[in-house]
């Protein structure tokens, strides 16, 4: 089985909620592939999803995937959360309904294809491509903006 990483990033510009971008970067024996995309109405959360969910829908076959990113909910969400709330008719403990459910439940299906792991680390830290991957959703974020309005 294929050893990937995959460095997740989202943002909102110019705030959150915003218009979105996201950024996936996978590598893989020595090589790498970049994905990009946003969307005009967002959430921090919901693009740091949609970046996930497209670095692992993008693998061709099943592979033990380290996903790198800086954003507790989705570490902790694949992880600690996502069986609880499947369990829970996705509900929260609290017995809320889970937030930004349709995107989860896109995700559950890839992490039932994929061995993967999570790894957290502190935004705008040393991470070199945590931070790439910041930048280049950031960009995605400001590309969308720009198409929403025109220029």
């Amino acid at each position: 089985m294929k050893s990937v990483q995959l460095i997740i990033d989202g943002s909102c510009q110019p705030t959150n909620p915003g218009t979105g971008g996201w950024c996936c970067i996978l590598q893989c024996n020595g090589r790498e592939r970049v994905l990009t995309g946003g969307h005009p109405a967002s959430t921090n959360s919901r693009m740091e999803l949609s970046a996930a969910i497209e670095g692992l829908r993008v693998l061709k076959e099943p592979c033990e995937v380290e996903v790198i990113t800086d954003s507790m909910y989705v570490a902790q969400g694949i992880t600690e959360y996502l069986p609880k709330w499947r369990a829970n008719s996705w509900r929260t403990a609290s017995g809320k309904e889970v937030k930004n459910q349709d995107l989860w439940l896109q995700l559950a299906q890839l992490l039932e294809i994929h061995t993967v792991d999570c790894t957290w680390t502190p935004a705008h830290s040393d991470h070199a491509g945590q931070n790439r991957a910041d930048q280049l959703a950031g960009r995605a974020a400001r590309e969308q903006a720009g198409a929403a309005t025109g220029f």
